[in-house]
């Protein structure tokens, strides 16, 4: 079975560019190299587009003369996605232990709505038989 494309599985300038194409929904190489921290030249941010486009990371369309590149997956998938690779990678497959350690974050403000939807999601797993 072929392996889901992660978000993982590209090197941290990849990663960057596509959190910012994610943030807009689609962008020109101009947009990329203006809309990130440290951006190489304009050819290596085309060069990287391309690539990513080759992995099958993002797709162009033509507007005037300019590509404007958007995912080829939505954010909810390809967050998905990296979830599955830290879980497998960091926690040894363990769902109860993925799910401690972020409870467990220094720094994350858990609103009373935000434990409120847990337990729902919590009592329809368990509904379910996960």
């Amino acid at each position: 079975m072929k392996r889901k494309k992660s978000p993982m599985d590209l090197g941290k300038r990849e990663r960057q560019i596509m959190a910012f194409i994610y943030r807009r929904g689609a962008a020109t190489a101009a947009e990329v190299r203006e809309g990130i921290a440290n951006a190489p030249s304009y050819s290596g941010v085309r060069a990287m587009l391309r690539i990513l486009e080759e992995k099958g990371y993002l797709q162009h369309a033509k507007s005037g003369n300019r590509y404007v590149y958007s995912p080829t997956q939505s954010s909810d998938e390809a967050a998905r996605s990296a979830m599955q690779y830290t879980v497998q990678s960091f926690y040894g497959g363990s769902g109860k232990r993925a799910m401690a350690a972020l409870l467990d974050l220094d720094g994350v403000d858990w609103s009373a709505d935000d434990l409120d939807r847990l337990e729902k999601m919590i009592e329809e797993a368990r509904r379910e038989g996960n």
